[in-house]
């Protein structure tokens, strides 16, 4: 009599960074004779950085290969059953099944699972305007999409290009561009590109990218997209104006793919992400887990869910499904909203809260900003660096730090991320022993400088 354990079919939505780190993970902790893993890709690629797909459009990246992390051939031979070119088009949570459509060829076909992971990823925010669909116009989120771009531009006689947006997608696609000889205008509602900044440090990044040679249209929202007799797109249009366009990119943001959770009717917060509980489990289903950009997280600083769609987070859903769906525990505790780019040689850095997210927290707080060195001032090319920082009132709990500077200015943010998971307070941080040497910092680190500052502001009386 056969006794051994039957085994169990795990089912994976989704085959990029959240879907195959989950799938990867149970792998390492259950083989084949106990744990059957079916993962479904609607596209052409696995496990690949999106984030690098403005550097690849750009020409800082030769190829999409580059990009990928594994190939389906490498989870195929690790025991993962890797279903490229198929989507999922239901979810019964009831039945335990998934449906699966063949993109090439249209065929369907029920898969069932003992447990599933939703890991669908976001889809580029597109305007509900006339035009926004047509030929030419171009969101960027997956491999495919970057791929769509770069043949567009192959076929485009014309060298103008308008981005709409002017969030990390929209700055860092104005430069790659600019890198690809274009001349670019890039249309903004905000008042200053970078709403993840405050204004005023968002000001120091339009300052750079006019640098660049980019026209920065602010505080004005395209309206339609206008296209010629080919059909293809022509110009953007605002109440005020129209930019002359051969290629259009939006980079106004992402939302949550979870159009099959919502359809499969599970719970969904107030940025349409999927909830989950600490273990990254789907809240009020058992062998449902979700990870990566369909989901919304707990901001540790406000309290509050979020919606934050990196990389870095999807790897470590991925890291924590696994786990707890191949046998053992993790928890995803949340995130401070830590996040670091560039244009050109600017390098732009933001942790915690924004002045408005402090607002609508209901906090009250100071915030106090410096200009510093990313090096000692006498040394060689010490580049300035400014660093705005958030504290609460009286107790003087960081809240948030943004920096924006040359060469060395970006990642010491994470110094700030550490001490907000730390809960720590900007007078504790003036005490932390950090490195020191001239060819790296001054005697008094940029951070630490903002932190003495932040101290005695929250120590004035109100």
């Amino acid at each position: 009599m056969d006794t051994s354990p039957a085994r169990e079919r795990l089912v994976v939505i989704g085959g990029d960074a959240a879907g195959m780190s989950a799938a990867s993970q149970a792998r390492r902790l259950k083989g084949p004779d106990e744990l059957e893993i079916v993962a479904f890709e609607r596209g052409h690629f696995t496990s690949y950085s999106a984030c690098g797909i403005p550097y690849w459009v750009g020409g800082d990246v030769s190829a999409p290969e580059e990009l990928i992390a594994r190939t389906p051939e490498e989870h195929r031979a690790r025991g993962i059953d890797l279903r490229m070119r198929t989507e999922v088009t239901e979810i019964d949570v009831a039945g335990g099944r998934v449906r699966a459509r063949d993109v090439d060829s249209g065929a369907e076909s029920w898969t069932s699972y003992d447990k599933l992971v939703i890991a669908t990823g976001a889809r580029p925010i597109r305007p509900d305007m006339p035009g926004a669909d047509a030929p030419g116009v171009h969101g960027v989120q997956t491999l495919d999409d970057g791929q769509a771009l770069l043949d567009s531009l192959a076929r485009t006689r014309g060298r103008r290009a308008v981005v709409v947006g002017a969030g990390y997608i929209g700055v860092e696609m104005a430069e790659a561009l600019i890198n690809r000889g274009y001349e670019v205008t890039v249309v903004n509602r905000g008042s200053e590109p970078m709403s993840t900044l405050d204004p005023d440090m968002g000001r120091l990044v339009h300052e750079a990218m006019e640098g660049l040679g980019i026209t920065m249209v602010n505080n004005t929202q395209v309206t339609k997209v206008l296209t010629g007799e080919d059909g293809r797109v022509r110009a953007v249009a605002t109440q005020d104006a129209e930019y002359p366009a051969d290629v259009v990119v939006l980079g106004i943001g992402v939302r949550p793919e979870t159009t099959l959770a919502a359809a499969a009717g599970l719970p969904l917060g107030a940025h349409h992400g999927l909830l989950t509980d600490l273990a990254m489990r789907v809240r009020g289903h058992e062998n449902i887990w979700a990870g990566g950009d369909c989901v919304e997280v707990l901001d540790l600083v406000s309290g509050q869910e979020r919606h934050i769609a990196l990389g870095t987070h999807a790897n470590k859903h991925g890291q924590v499904i696994g786990t707890n769906v191949g046998g053992g525990y993790a928890t995803f505790p949340g995130v401070v909203g830590t996040a670091v780019s560039k244009v050109c040689d600017l390098e732009i850095a933001r942790t915690g809260l924004r002045e408005k997210d402090a607002r609508r927290a209901g906090l009250q707080f100071e915030t106090v900003t410096i200009e510093s060195t990313s090096r000692a001032g006498y040394y060689p090319d010490a580049a300035l660096m400014t660093v705005k920082m958030l504290a609460e009132r009286r107790t003087g709990r960081l809240l948030g730090v943004q920096i924006v500077g040359r060469e060395g200015a970006g990642k010491r943010v994470d110094i700030a991320a550490v001490a907000l998971t730390a809960c720590m307070t900007v007078e504790q941080m003036t005490a932390l022993d950090l490195g020191y040497a001239p060819p790296f910092s001054p005697v008094w680190d940029p951070v630490l400088v903002a932190a003495r500052k932040a101290t005695r502001a929250v120590q004035q009386p109100t």
